[in-house]
């Protein structure tokens, strides 16, 4: 027998996981699943934390889990239209928690920022909430180059495109 989890030991975690937070929802957000034949994939919705940039916002991601869950991370991908230097211009999310489990290859993160099977929805929706909140984000081995310049060299034009986009948001979370 290998270790890699079966189908219904990956269903098991996941529903054991949904259960959880539908019993104990954690302040922020909200998840569940796409299709309720579908496990693998879940709707996210972040509210905007107070005292950000993101405030007031409805921001709305899928993540998708792979069949080898919890070995191997989900992947996150913003719905709701994003600008931050650690989003690609697609929506995907590049955050340590959500890399492969081990070493890097390019040095930058440590074994222990990277991906471990202890890992759950709730704790990467926190670490996505600490993301959006940090003031100034990290611009080293940015995901979205543009983003991550204009933190650099015009903060004040950064923080204006993502309020817009907070805004726009919350206007469709209303329609």
């Amino acid at each position: 027998m290998s270790g890699t989890p079966t189908q219904s030991s990956t269903a098991m975690l996941l529903m054991r996981q949904l259960q959880e937070l539908n019993k104990h929802p954690v302040e922020g957000f909200s998840a569940g699943l796409v299709d309720d034949d579908n496990l693998l994939e879940w709707e996210v919705l972040i509210i905007g934390p107070p005292d950000t940039l993101y405030e007031g916002g409805f921001l709305k991601a899928r993540l998708t889990f792979p069949p080898e869950f919890p070995l191997l991370p989900p992947k996150m991908r913003f719905i709701t239209p994003m600008w931050h230097p650690n989003i690609y211009s697609d929506g995907i999310l590049c955050i340590s928690i959500l890399h492969p489990p081990g070493e890097d290859q390019y040095g930058y993160e440590d074994a222990a920022e990277r991906w471990l099977p202890v890992h759950s929805v709730e704790s990467i929706l926190i670490s996505v909430i600490s993301l959006l909140s940090s003031d100034k984000p990290n611009t080293d081995s940015p995901a979205n180059v543009d983003a991550a310049k204009e933190v650099t060299n015009d903060f004040a034009a950064y923080k204006k495109k993502v309020r817009r986009l907070v805004r726009q948001s919350a206007e469709e979370a209303y329609d």
